[in-house]
């Protein structure tokens, strides 16, 4: 599955768990982290759970099972990684604190889902 097709899969499944501001980015040219960022948020730690289950369930049953999911509990800020993706679940206080958007700022946006 190429970063791009697993992007969308990963937009669809937060999408399913009504994720909120959900934007990809195209880091390539700018890390060796991944290829792309999914950067989303929903409105409570509960739904970022919720979000980043959805993810990892979905992302599983495509053959695609993550190497590492961190901070689920207490779900404030989850990172899934999928290798060439990498996804940044956030209630929205810790995405605004940490303004992964900007930090990225040279890298193309993608898809940008509101």
């Amino acid at each position: 599955m190429s970063p791009r097709a697993l992007a969308d899969l990963v937009v669809e499944a937060a999408s399913d768990k009504k994720a909120e501001d959900i934007l990809v980015m195209n880091v390539s040219e700018v890390t060796t982290i991944a290829d792309l960022f999914v950067i989303l948020s929903g409105r409570g730690e509960r739904q970022v759970q919720a979000i980043a289950e959805g993810i990892v369930e979905r992302s599983t049953k495509a053959g695609r099972k993550p190497f590492g999911v961190e901070g689920f509990d207490p779900g404030r800020w989850i990172l899934i990684d999928l290798g060439d993706v990498v996804v940044h679940a956030f209630v929205p206080d810790e995405r605004q604190l940490y303004r992964l958007e900007r930090l990225w700022g040279d890298a193309p946006i993608v898809l940008r889902v509101q």
